[in-house]
């Protein structure tokens, strides 16, 4: 029951969106902690149910390794249960730290609430961090995303736990009392969001242009099509009515090497007639990097970011020269270990464009990142190539977890994507424009004016880690209270 309840809460990421359906097939997950007869019972009814979860949310992890399936589609399966499998243990040590916590059935499910918070946190940090479909981001299609600007992926993490528990944590009219405050949390949650999202969006002082080149996976390398692609690139730019401020190409949308000069660059900057974003690889020595660039309308090369949150087993392979013995590479990447990882989060000064904080790929799944960076940018870029995951839920999902960093900051995010989707999200969050999965084609749009740091931009996850502090601290001294009353009749005893 828990593998299948979880399987039911997947539907409430893109491109089903089902969050009334989610929500309560998570409940119903969480509350099979209620069955556990001791803590290892527990830890494996939330690896099912994590197991169900993460399974449904990342089916479409089986995509890359069918581009080239000769070599790599025997991973496939593999591929899927180790991440799902993996992951789930995350939700297995959140049931079962909570079983631990607490005496009673109801006591061990207000100690999830913490517990599944932690899980959210540890997931986005620890062993490089994967943060993908957390059940914070199936409130997107709702207002209550916009809780994401108070409080962060986590405060909202912490929100979404408490108001799916807190009903079943009591009896009689402690019950009534926790419905009721959890009924007026989600009314006030709602209106406060339904509020922001009623202002109407503001335009920048900048027009930017989005290419989508539509490149499938299979032929982007190919020398029979780099020239036609690369073709269509220019074409797109020069496109269009007027010229925009600054045009944006795709992640390894310039399929050559990144040099100091290349002949290439005098027809990029002829096409684009202004300063040009694009990804494309780099060496340095005997090492490679995943980066973006920015070509000044004279040809040059103006600004430099290297990727520097990687993809494990994509852009590169831990204990790479192991792994290469037996036939194991990065799928993305040259064989053996891979791309190596830039310093960090920066912000690109790009004078009349303004601070530009850029992602590649699935870095914009890190809200950490984000918020990390050394100062406030006026808008995010995010050039990304989806193509290795056809028509699946995952650029779907991608894109989501852009919308939710700009609702976190508060800042216009321009993505570029080379199959789709690409698109210009405010900093509410809302997609202003857009180009459909599987098309080719350029958008020009202005850019969305940046707004004012939000509360999360200013304080960061302090008061969540705080707050969350406090409730382990109340669990572990409820747990001492029960050793010695475990008597009374009283409705909110736990």
């Amino acid at each position: 029951m828990a593998f299948g309840l979880g399987l039911l809460g997947a539907t409430g990421h893109a491109p089903l969106s089902l969050w009334y359906l989610a929500f309560p097939a998570l409940a119903g997950a969480l509350l099979c902690l209620r069955r556990a007869r001791s803590a290892r019972h527990a830890a494996w009814l939330g690896w099912a149910a994590g197991l169900g979860y993460v399974g449904g949310t990342h089916f479409w992890i089986v995509q890359p390794f069918f581009v080239d399936a000769a070599r790599h589609g025997w991973m496939a399966p593999f591929a899927l249960f180790f991440m799902a499998g993996g992951i789930a243990l995350f939700w297995a040590a959140a049931y079962g730290g909570a079983y631990l916590l607490g005496r009673a059935p109801r006591a061990r499910l207000l100690a999830l609430v913490p517990a599944m918070t932690l899980m959210e946190i540890g997931r986005a940090y620890l062993f490089t961090g994967f943060p993908w479909a957390p059940a914070s981001m199936i409130w997107l299609p709702t207002p209550v995303a916009q809780l994401a600007a108070l409080a962060g992926p986590f405060g909202l993490a912490l929100f979404t736990y408490a108001v799916l528990i807190l009903p079943f944590t009591f009896r009689g009219r402690g019950r009534l009392a926790a419905a009721g405050a959890v009924v007026m949390a989600l009314a006030g949650a709602w209106g406060w969001g339904a509020g922001r999202l009623a202002e109407p969006p503001q335009d920048g002082a900048l027009t930017v242009r989005v290419v989508q080149p539509n490149a499938p996976q299979h032929q982007k390398w190919d020398p029979e099509f780099i020239t036609m692609f690369f073709r269509r690139q220019l074409s797109l730019s020069a496109g269009g009515e007027g010229r925009p401020d600054v045009v944006i190409w795709p992640e390894t949308s310039f399929a050559y090497w990144l040099e100091e000069d290349s002949p290439a660059y005098a027809h990029m900057a002829a096409a684009a007639q202004a300063p040009l974003i694009f990804g494309a690889q780099r060496r340095e020595g005997a090492r490679y990097f995943n980066s973006l660039a920015v070509l000044s309308p004279e040809g040059r090369i103006a600004a430099l970011y290297d990727k520097q949150h990687l993809v494990p087993f994509g852009e590169y392979v831990p204990f790479g020269d192991l792994f290469a013995r037996i036939g194991i590479h990065g799928l993305a990447a040259n064989e053996g270990g891979g791309y190596s990882a830039g310093p960090g989060p920066r912000v690109l000064d790009l004078g009349a464009l303004g601070k530009v904080l850029p992602l590649i790929c699935y870095e914009a799944s890190f809200a950490r990142d984000v918020a990390g960076a050394p100062e406030r940018a006026d808008w995010i870029v995010q050039i990304t190539n989806d193509a290795w995951f056809g028509t699946s839920a995952m650029p779907y999902q991608h894109l989501d977890q852009s919308r939710m960093r700009a609702i976190e900051q508060g800042l216009p995010v321009v993505r570029s994507a080379n199959t789709g989707i690409s698109a210009v999200v405010d900093g509410r969050g809302r997609i202003l424009a857009s180009l459909p999965l599987g098309e080719a084609g350029a958008l020009d749009a202005p850019l969305p004016a940046v707004l004012p740091p939000t509360a999360y931009a200013r304080l960061g996850n302090t008061p969540v880690f705080l707050l969350l502090a406090v409730l382990l601290l109340a669990a572990v001294g409820s747990r001492g209270a029960n050793r010695i009353d475990r008597g009374g009749r009283n409705g909110y005893r736990l």
